[in-house]
């Protein structure tokens, strides 16, 4: 009888360690649900969303996406630009320790958080210290990051700025000491000249260096709670060929997105865009990784019907997880929905389409 009773015992005890060993990482939990999701719709995100919006800024549970369809957005972008400084506000004067509970509670109340990184040019950063934009990432030099690439005259710094970088992320933990599952998107737009880390600025090796020692410094203790993306700006004739170029690898991306603006006119933004991400879902169908918007916008809407009826086609024909736009600047440039602009009743249109899901859709 005891004997029996003791391999019971052992039994149920080696179940519940058993148990204990295969949990999901919050990771692999977010991947889940990620993809889950995909099969719903794709998430509206918002850059910047519970910080600042048109004529008001820190106040508290306020968001201009709220304010207008009467719900938070899916996805929240947060962004890390500055923090490599040591400042302690990031480079849209975000306090990092606003932005840190803010992570916290859009992942408490049920919503995603992506987050990207501005660093500023680690060859004239400290000659400019204050100063925008000259030393910013928009200071686009030759030579950066052959610079903070082992061997490099910047190294060393560099491997400060990722510390500082892993350090708040690792913060990024419930008041249980959980720790909260994120999207990590840096060195984005890579394809462009804009940022010293562009295509125009370094050789494809040298790219594929910098994001593979970001992933690697990054990751050695963020394994659990980061899902890592790739994102190049929009082409509008983008090969798999030309994509493959500077991709760090499969086994170090999770999720390859899109930044895509409407900057010219409506019919070559749409053209590209949907020549981009047809190429873009056939490479995430074959690698199997998630395909987003990883931003999109057109700044301060100035087309009252552009929401459901250039940017809902896109979302409604390609399996997208989510679809990001940038933030509502505090001087009047906004890229999400603002209230009683002309273009708030469509925003509330493509809110209600079956496809767009937002926090009360994902949080169920």
């Amino acid at each position: 009888m005891k004997r029996t009773f003791h391999i019971t015992l052992f039994v149920i005890l080696l179940g519940i360690v058993l148990s204990s060993c295969h949990k999901p990482m919050p990771r692999e939990q977010l991947l889940h649900r990620l993809r889950a999701l995909q099969e719903q719709g794709c998430m509206f995100g918002h850059q910047d969303d519970p910080f600042y919006g048109i004529s008001w800024a820190y106040e508290p549970n306020r968001s201009d996406v709220l304010e207008t369809c009467g719900d938070y957005p899916a996805v929240m972008g947060f962004d890390l630009g500055g923090i490599e400084m040591g400042d302690s506000k990031n480079l849209d004067s975000v306090p990092f320790d606003r932005m840190r509970s803010e992570i916290i509670a859009h992942h408490l109340r049920g919503g995603i958080v992506t987050i990207s990184w501005h660093p500023r040019n680690p060859l004239t950063a400290l000659e400019h210290l204050g100063t925008w934009p000259e030393g910013s990432a928009w200071e686009a030099t030759d030579g950066s990051v052959e610079a903070i690439l082992p061997g490099g005259m910047k190294h060393e710094l560099f491997l400060t700025w990722l510390e500082r970088v892993r350090v708040f992320l690792l913060s990024l933990r419930t008041d249980d000491n959980q720790p909260v599952p994120f999207i990590f998107r840096p060195w984005h737009e890579n394809n462009g000249a804009w940022f010293w880390w562009g295509a125009s600025h370094c050789t494809a090796e040298q790219y594929k260096a910098l994001y593979k020692f970001t992933w690697d410094a990054i990751n050695s203790s963020l394994m659990p709670s980061i899902v890592w993306s790739y994102s190049p700006n929009l082409d509008g004739n983008m090969t798999e060929e030309q994509f493959l170029e500077r991709y760090p690898g499969d086994e170090r991306i999770d999720l390859i997105g899109l930044d895509s603006y409407q900057w010219g006119s409506e019919e070559d933004f749409v053209r590209q865009t949907r020549a981009d991400l047809a190429m873009l879902c056939r490479f995430g169908d074959k690698h199997h990784k998630l395909v987003a918007l990883t931003e999109c916008g057109y700044r301060s809407v100035p087309d009252p019907s552009w929401w459901d009826r250039v940017l809902l086609p896109i979302l409604c024909d390609y399996p997208l997880s989510y679809a990001l736009v940038w933030r509502n600047a505090e001087g009047g440039e906004h890229f999400g929905p603002v209230p009683g602009t002309e273009s708030a009743e469509n925003f509330r249109a493509f809110y209600a389409a079956p496809r767009t899901l937002f926090l009360k859709d994902i949080a169920k």
